[in-house]
């Protein structure tokens, strides 16, 4: 083999690794690229179950309010039908 047919072989194979590590780049790019979509989307659903969440407690909130109304009002009509009946 002559030094140029070498030569040849050598930048023929330096040139196949190189197109080796660039297309398991580009493999690598396309899953994290899917990855950080995936990312994306769960941080998208994170904030709208946090959102909802805020409202479930604010509805938690206010029907313990509304309870403790209704159960001041159920003890004094009870107390009310206790006075009636005694009478």
């Amino acid at each position: 083999m002559s030094k140029l047919e070498l030569a040849r072989a050598r930048f023929e194979a330096a040139l196949a690794a190189v197109e080796t590590c660039i297309s398991e780049r580009l493999e690598t790019n396309k899953r994290l690229a899917a990855r950080a979509e995936s990312f994306s989307d769960l941080e998208t659903e994170r904030d709208a179950l946090r959102s909802r969440l805020d409202a479930l407690e604010e509805d938690s909130r206010s029907l313990a309010g509304l309870t403790e109304e209704v159960e001041v009002r159920l003890a004094d009509t009870i107390t009310e039908i206790r006075t009636a009946l005694a009478r």
